[in-house]
C-alpha cells in the first residue's frame, strides 16, 4: 500500500470521544485508508451507498444506535453523505460515550446531507484526503521515479487506481470522470439541469489558470449567472475543483473580488477535455504545470497542518503573481515555470509588499515546495 501521509495523524485522535470523518471525492482512497487504520481490529462497517446500511443510521433512536454498535470498538461509515441527517446521528453516537471509535467517510460535503454542521457541532475532527500526492509516491517509489514520471502525472493525474494501473490509464480517468464525478451532485435537489453542469465543468476545464467571470460562463453555457455560481459552489462541495480568490490589501488598482479555479486532479481536467496528448503535443503544458503545483501545495498544506490562505494577485494592468500564501500574517510568493526558470515578482507587487519572499517552482525545484 502507498502510505498516505495523514494516516498517523488520524490514527494520533483515536479514543479523544469524537467522531473522525475523512473526506474526499470518491475512490481517492478514503475507504482503503480506514481499512488499512484499522487493520487487525474487528470493525462494524456501514457502507452507505447499501440502501440497507442506510437504513440501519436514518431516524433512529439511541437505544437502536446503541444495540447497533453493540461491542464493536470500531464503527466505519462509508459514504455518510447518502445518510439523511447523518449530522444528528454523529452526534447522538458521541454523545452515547460508548468506548467505540466511529469513523465516517464522505465523498462530498456533508452539509448537503440536510446540514451536518449544525447538530454535529463540537463532536468532529475532519480530515481531507486527495489524490496521491508527489510526495506520497516519492516516498513510495523514490524521488528519482518520481521525476522521471512528472510529465505522465502532469497529464494523467494522481488518482490510485491510475497510478497503480497506468497502462490503463485513459479508461479509468474516463468511467471517473463520466460516472463518479457527478454521482453525488446529479442526486442533490439543487441540481435541475445535469447537461448544463456538464458543460460547465468542461468550460472549467477550458479555462484553468485564467481568471474566471461567471458573467461569460452564463453566456457560453446559456443560464444565469446565479446557477453558474450555485453549481461551482456544489463543485466545490464534491471535491472536483477548487477557488483561488484574488489577494487584495493596499493597492487602489488591485482585484479584489476576482477568481481562479483548479482541478483537484490533472487527469480529470484532461479528461473532461478529451486530452492525452503527451506534452510536446500540447499548447496548455504551463496550465497542467500550474494546476499541477497548486493542487500539490493544497495537499502539502492539509497534510502538515499548515493553515496557510492561498490567493492569486492581479493588477488592472495584467500584472500578476501565481500564488500568494499567507499565514501568520506573513506573505510568501510563487510563479510556475515549465521551461523559463527566470522570472521576477511585478514592481507594483514589490512596493506594495516589500521583503516578501519570492519562489520560482520549476520541474528542477519543485521537491521543497510540494
Amino acid at each position: 500500500m502507498i502510505e498516505r501521509k495523514i494516516g498517523q495523524l488520524i490514527k494520533n485522535d483515536f479514543n479523544k470521544g469524537k467522531a473522525i470523518v475523512l473526506m474526499g471525492a470518491r475512490q481517492v482512497g478514503k475507504t482503503t485508508l480506514f481499512a488499512h487504520l484499522i487493520d487487525g481490529n474487528e470493525a462494524l462497517v456501514l457502507n452507505c451507498d447499501n440502501y440497507d446500511d442506510r437504513a440501519d443510521l436514518e431516524n433512529k433512536t439511541t437505544t437502536e444506535l446503541r444495540n447497533l454498535v453493540g461491542n464493536h470498538k470500531l464503527v466505519v461509515i462509508d459514504e455518510a453523505q447518502r445518510v439523511r441527517n447523518i449530522g444528528l446521528t454523529l452526534k447522538m453516537l458521541v454523545d452515547l460515550k460508548l468506548p467505540v471509535q466511529i469513523l465516517a467517510t464522505g465523498s462530498s460535503s456533508l452539509t448537503l446531507a440536510n446540514e451536518i454542521n449544525e447538530p454535529a457541532t463540537g463532536r468532529l475532527i475532519e480530515y481531507h484526503l486527495y489524490p496521491l500526492s508527489l510526495d506520497e509516491l516519492a516516498s513510495y517509489t523514490s524521488q528519482r521515479e518520481e521525476n522521471r514520471l512528472l510529465e505522465q502525472r502532469m497529464i494523467y493525474g494522481l488518482y490510485p487506481e491510475v497510478v497503480t494501473h497506468s497502462d490503463d490509464a485513459r479508461r479509468i480517468l474516463t468511467n471517473l470522470a463520466n460516472n463518479y464525478l457527478y454521482r453525488d451532485l446529479l442526486e442533490y435537489r439543487g441540481v435541475k439541469k445535469p447537461e448544463v453542469l456538464q458543460k460547465l465543468v468542461r468550460a472549467l476545464a477550458l479555462q484553468v489558470g485564467g481568471e474566471v467571470s461567471y458573467n461569460e460562463l452564463a453566456n457560453l453555457i446559456g443560464v444565469d449567472k446565479a446557477t453558474v455560481e450555485s453549481y461551482i459552489d456544489l463543485l466545490e462541495k464534491c471535491y472536483v475543483v477548487f477557488r483561488l480568490p484574488a489577494y487584495s490589501r493596499n493597492l487602489r488598482t488591485e482585484i479584489k473580488r476576482g477568481r481562479k479555479i483548479y482541478f483537484y486532479d490533472n487527469g480529470i481536467r484532461n479528461a473532461l477535455i478529451g486530452n492525452f496528448s503527451p506534452l510536446e503535443m500540447r499548447n496548455d503544458v504551463g496550465v497542467l504545470w500550474e494546476n499541477l503545483m497548486v493542487s500539490e501545495r493544497i495537499k502539502h498544506n492539509a497534510y502538515n497542518q499548515r493553515y496557510a490562505q492561498m490567493y492569486f494577485w492581479r493588477t488592472m494592468q495584467q500584472q500578476e503573481v501565481d500564488l500568494v500564501e499567507e499565514q501568520d500574517g506573513h506573505l510568501a510568493a510563487f510563479e510556475f515555470k515549465w521551461h523559463k526558470p527566470k522570472a521576477k515578482l511585478p514592481k507594483a507587487f514589490v512596493d506594495t509588499y516589500p521583503d516578501t519572499p519570492f519562489q520560482v517552482v520549476t520541474p528542477d525545484n519543485y521537491r521543497e515546495f510540494v
